[in-house]
Formats: C-alpha cells, sequence, structure tokens
C-alpha cells in the first residue's frame, strides 16, 4: 500500500512537473495568439457600440447595443442566419459521407494508388474565388456545360438560370463547396482509418462477420472521432462562408451569408457601427456552435479514446 501510494505521488509529480514545463513552453506563443486575436474583436466590438459616418464629420456618437438592437428585430440579419445554416447542414452532411466514402477508396492497396491520392487533393489546393468562378460559368445560361448538358439530354434544368433562382442558386453554392472541401474531410477520415489495425478485421473475419458488418460495427465507430473532427473544423468553416456567395450571386436571391451581410453594411453601405455588430453576431454565432460541438462531440471523443485504451 505504501509503495503504491509513494509511487501514485511520484507519478503526480512527474505529470505536475511537466504540465508546469508545457505551460511555460507555449505561454508565449498563446499570449501572442491571444493579442492577435483579441485586439481586432476588442477593436469591432467598440466600433459596434458607436455609430459613425464617412460622409459628414462630427456625426459619430456612443450608442451602446442599438447597432445590435436594430440589427435583430429586422428581417435581413434572420435571413442571413437561416441561409448560413441551410448551407452549412448541406454542405457538411454531403461532404462528411463524400469524404468518408473517399476516405475508404484510398485506403485500398491497388497500384496507382498515390497518384489518386494527389489528383483527389487538387480540388482543394484551388483558390476558393477561382473555383466560384470555374462553377459560375460551368452554369451560365446557354453557354455553361452543365445547361448545354441538360438541355442536349432533355433533363430538367437545362432552361433554368440557376444562378438567378434561390433554390438553384443555394444548389450551385452547396455542390461548389462540396467539391472545393470535400478532400480535406476525407484526408482526417483516411487518418483515421489508417489508425485501425487490420487485425482486428481478421478477427472479425474469423468470428464470420461480413464486409457490411464489419464496416458497420468497427469501422464506423472506431472512425468516429475522424468524423466529428471533420464536422466540427468543416461546420466552423461553412459558418463563416463569404466568398463562394460573394463570387457566385453577390448575396442575391436569398444567397447572402452572415459575413456577406456584414460586409455590404460594413464596406458597401459605409455603416461602421452596424455591419461591426453584425460581425460581433457572427463570432458569437461560430463561437456558439463551437462551445457546443466541444461540449459534446468532444465529451464523445474522449469517452472513444478511453475505450480504444
Amino acid at each position: 500500500m505504501n509503495s503504491r501510494g509513494v509511487n501514485s505521488r511520484g507519478v503526480n509529480g512527474r505529470d505536475r512537473a511537466e504540465r508546469r514545463v508545457a505551460v511555460r513552453m507555449t505561454a508565449p506563443s498563446l499570449v501572442l495568439m491571444a493579442l492577435v486575436a483579441a485586439v481586432p474583436i476588442g477593436y469591432a466590438l467598440w466600433l459596434s457600440l458607436n455609430q459613425y459616418s464617412v460622409r459628414t464629420a462630427g456625426l459619430s456618437r456612443f450608442v451602446g447595443l442599438e447597432n445590435y438592437i436594430t440589427a435583430l428585430s429586422g428581417p435581413h440579419w434572420w435571413a442571413a442566419f437561416g441561409q448560413t445554416f441551410l448551407f452549412a447542414g448541406l454542405s457538411v452532411s454531403l461532404e462528411l459521407v463524400l469524404g468518408t466514402a473517399m476516405a475508404l477508396l484510398l485506403n485500398l492497396a491497388f497500384k496507382g494508388r498515390a497518384l489518386l491520392r494527389t489528383v483527389v487533393l487538387l480540388p482543394y489546393a484551388v483558390v476558393t474565388v477561382v473555383s466560384a468562378i470555374t462553377w459560375q460559368t460551368m452554369f451560365a445560361p446557354n453557354l455553361g456545360l452543365v445547361t448545354n448538358v441538360l438541355s442536349t439530354l432533355g433533363l430538367p434544368g437545362g432552361d433554368v438560370v440557376w444562378l438567378g433562382e434561390h433554390g438553384y442558386a443555394m444548389a450551385v453554392i452547396v455542390l461548389a463547396d462540396v467539391w472545393k472541401t470535400t478532400p480535406f474531410a476525407a484526408l482526417l477520415i483516411l487518418a483515421g482509418l489508417q489508425v485501425i489495425s487490420a487485425e482486428t478485421y481478421e478477427a472479425a473475419e474469423l468470428d464470420g462477420a461480413t464486409k457490411w458488418q464489419a464496416f458497420v460495427h468497427i469501422t464506423l465507430p472506431l472512425l468516429r472521432p475522424a468524423i466529428v473532427l471533420a464536422a466540427i473544423f468543416r461546420t466552423m468553416d461553412a459558418l463563416r462562408v463569404f466568398d463562394l456567395p460573394f463570387v457566385l450571386t453577390r448575396g442575391a436571391n436569398g444567397t447572402e451569408s452572415m459575413s456577406m451581410l456584414a460586409y455590404t453594411q460594413l464596406r458597401e453601405n459605409r455603416l461602421v457601427g452596424e455591419g461591426s455588430a453584425l460581425s460581433i453576431l457572427t463570432f458569437l454565432t461560430v463561437m456558439a456552435v463551437s462551445v457546443v460541438y466541444i461540449r459534446f462531440a468532444g465529451g464523445n471523443i474522449r469517452e472513444v479514446a478511453k475505450e480504444e485504451q
């Protein structure tokens, strides 16, 4: 009993010493990162509490929460809020399903696998604006590749102005995002697949499990941490979407995101206070979703890690 108590205290003492060393080594970079993030956020918060005029001097004044009340009581913020979450839900769901399928394919042993992995990851390397312009051209009326193919085959959508109607425009934005960022989700899930040992599948095969049963009862449960991690990263990114709707539709036809609305008020309408308030609301929304993810999904990851140990 005494020896175990001494060993336990020794281990705890080493753990505390390692934590202190880790804190000292990471503290400078953490402080720098906090300052880099806190300064612009703090300045935006201050701007959101004031009313500014870039045209007439002397009209700037402190208004407190008036800009937030104006934003939350009007229809524009809630419309952008709903469209952003619609976009995030559709795109992230498709990316996780396709990313999982892509990762399973890339994990197979076959000739040319390295080349296929490189080709699959190419869309993620394309600049988002370039990707958006490409998709805009593909769905251009009468000239685009997609519209011409649909018209030739007599399929629905051939005579539709895709970026001129809400449902079609949102579909193009979602497709453009899925095409570009599915490789990122696939890369994270592929890393999770490569951690699963071959012996696990061999044992399941000896027990008479089919390929589908092995996938449902072994692959998916062990992939849960990787899938959750991919969902967290992609959801946070999708809720901040700006470039795709900006290039494809300029926010027209009900495709304006929260970030686009803040940009429009701040840069185009020159409403500095209102635009800053919208930026802070966007930041708070993304942060709230992050907290929910970390609170629930993070706990699941820790439980899976304990089970594997």
